[in-house]
Formats: C-alpha cells, structure tokens, sequence
C-alpha cells in the first residue's frame, strides 16, 4: 500500500501540528511534484516489491495537508508517477514532467483515497470531482470537522456548515460512492446540544464512512500557544465521555460498525488502508513528513521539505515491535488471536481486565468492548 503527503493549506486550523506550508505559488507545486518524481524514481523497485508482494493491500492514500488544493494536472502527474512504479514500468523522462499525452497508467487500486476540504470541492466544482474519479480515486475523505459555524470559525476552517453540505452533494452528483466525514468533540466550547446538531446533519448525508477524534492540545500548534497563555480551557473528562458515547450510540443506531476506537463505517465499507496500518502491513509512505514501513521491521520518514527532503530509518527492536503487535490491534474491534495475547503479554494480566470486563474473549479473540473503547489507553498501558 502507499501513501502520499501533500503538505500544503490554504490556512491553517487552530489544532493541526502536522507538517505543512502555505500553497502561496506555482513554483513551490513544481518543486514538490519534482521532489515526487525524484523519490519515486529512486524507490521505484520498493514500490513495486511492496505491491507485488503475495499479502500486500491494494491501496493508495492522498492525504495532507490538504490535496484538494492541488490542481487537476499535478495530480494527475502524481498518480502517473505512483503508477508507473507500481506497474514496474520507468517514467519516460526520469522525473516524470513530460507527460507525452500518454494516458494515467493502467494500474487501479483496489482502494483509492483522497482527502479534500469542503471549500476546494465547492469553488472548483464538478468537473474537478469528475477529474478525481478519472484519475481513479474511488474513496473520497472529506474533512469536515464541525456542522456548527462559529466552532468551524474557532477551528480557521475555510467552510461553513452550508458549504460543507453543498461539497457533499456535489461528490454525490459527481457520482463518488464512496465518502468518509471527518468530525472532532471534545472541544471545551462544544455542547453536548452542539454535538447532537453536528451527528445529526452527518447522519442526515449518509456518508459511509465517519471518523471522528477528540480534540487534543498539541504543543505546536495555535490551540497549544492559546491553552500555555490560558485563552483555552479544556473539555472535561466527563464531556468527552458522553460526547463519545452519544456519538457510538448514534451511529450504532443508524447501522454503522464501529470497528476502531475512531472509525465507524457502514457494512463492507471499512477502510482498508488505514485497516492495513492497524495490522502493521508494511507501506510506503512518499512525500515530504511521510512514514514508512519495511518487511523487515524497518521504520523509516521523510524530514520536512518541499524539495530535496532525506530519509532516516531505524530498525525496531523486539520490544517496540511486541508493543505494536498489542496496541494496534487492539484498537480493533476484531482485536487479535488470544494465543498471541497471551504470548506477548503477562497471561494473569489478560485474564483479570477479562474478569474485569475491560476485555472481552470469544471465538478464540480478545479484543476491547465498545464500552470500554474510550479508556481503551489505559487497558493498553496494563497490558504493556
């Protein structure tokens, strides 16, 4: 499976810390889509070996950033790229700038992401989205956050609630079939009322897929300077709690399956990628801040540049590897075999949050209840 980084915003939101730059000109596009074609061109033979591989996961993920930002014909140079290394085939001119007029190569994931921002979608329109399906995106991931416009102002979103709506339709109308929603609680400011609006205008649009995260303070961010000077005060404990249990209530009501601690999704339409990472399936990651994942356990990342970006690695150990084999897929509803557990973990341990009800055992899997999914760090820590 690969991933692709796109690290540019129009703005950026009040608690994102991820790697990005503002998307000010075409110049630095052209760098970044050169970076692209240069890396790729070296990790070519990785690329392929990673798809070729008899268990790999059919999948591409754009995300940023915001990708929607980009313009049709650098992604479409993009996709070429990825596409070709996929194939095994060379780019007819190393980095891949001339096109040729040659067609997007052949090679259709079985899953294809793009991640987009309800204003891109509405100022550039259906011909836009008609180009995304063209280029073989068939899974859009669309980050709305909030329905209520003065949080959508506190977060610096570029949409408002009705744009957000109007985006939606337009994916429908463009004919992606496919639509995730992303949503924050947890905000000091958000009401439980606040929330319910949120859930009900998301349910109202059936997506198919819903991702939704408590807020976090991270220190680089805006909200980590406002919360240091004390112009944030945090959600408590006990409302994120309830916003959390409202939000599995209402979407277990409305047929979704929850199967990670975020994630719900209607029947058959769990995401495979981010699936995949939860099952420590290794990725490539291309781009500028991405992450990758070797057969052999070798973690490697891009340092954060438009062009010209490095990579570093590191092998992990035999801890940090049983870590991992415990807390991912236990964020899972599927969980993992209870054998292993029990291998890799103290067995009386298991055996007492089994007795505790903070895991549950059948069918020859432990995994975490529902009802436990919002201390499920806290069971993770017990077992680690």
């Amino acid at each position: 499976m690969i991933y692709l980084h796109v690290p540019f915003c129009r703005s950026f939101c009040t608690y994102c810390d991820f790697y990005s730059e503002l998307c000010k000109d075409g110049g630095d596009l052209a760098r970044y889509a050169e970076g692209i074609g240069e890396e790729v061109s070296s990790r070519s033979g990785e690329i392929f070996r990673n798809v070729s591989a008899p268990d790999a996961v059919n999948t591409f993920y754009i995300g940023g950033g915001t990708p929607s930002v980009l313009p049709l014909a650098i992604l479409e140079r993009l996709v070429r790229l990825v596409g070709d290394a996929v194939s095994g085939q060379e780019p007819p001119s190393g980095d891949g700038s001339a096109s040729g007029g040659r067609p997007v190569s052949g090679t259709r994931f079985e899953e294809f992401t793009i991640e987009v921002n309800p204003e891109d979608i509405v100022e550039k329109g259906l011909d836009y989205v008609k180009g995304l399906l063209g280029l073989g995106v068939n899974r859009v991931s669309m980050g709305v956050q909030s329905f209520d416009d003065g949080i959508l102002r506190w977060m610096n979103r570029r949409h408002d609630s009705a744009r957000a709506v109007e985006a939606f339709r337009i994916l429908r109308t463009a004919g992606v079939g496919n639509i995730s929603l992303d949503l924050i609680f947890g905000l000091g400011q958000l009401s439980d009322r606040m929330w319910e609006k949120t859930l009900d205008k998301a349910l109202e649009l059936r997506p198919e897929h819903i991702s939704a995260y408590q807020l976090s303070i991270e220190e680089g961010s805006a909200l980590g300077e406002l919360a240091r000077k004390g112009r944030y005060s945090e959600a408590s404990e006990q409302q994120c709690r309830r916003q959390y249990d409202t939000l599995c209530r209402r979407l277990s009501d409305a047929g979704f399956h929850h199967y990670e601690v975020s994630n719900f999704a209607l029947p058959g339409r769990e995401a495979r990628h981010n699936a995949a990472y939860w099952r420590r399936v290794p990725y490539v990651g291309l781009g500028p801040g991405a992450h990758s994942l070797s057969p052999d356990g070798v973690r490697s990342w891009n340092s954060d540049s438009l062009s010209g970006w490095t990579r570093s690695s590191e092998t992990l150990g035999p801890e940090e590897i049983r870590l991992e084999r415990i807390m991912l897929p236990l964020r899972t509803s599927e969980g993992l075999p209870s054998m292993e557990l029990r291998t890799l973990a103290d067995p009386s341990i298991v055996d007492r949050l089994i007795e505790e009800a903070a895991l549950a055992e059948s069918e020859g899997r432990i995994h975490i209840p529902e009802n436990r999914f919002f201390v499920s760090d806290e069971i993770i820590r017990e077992l680690v």
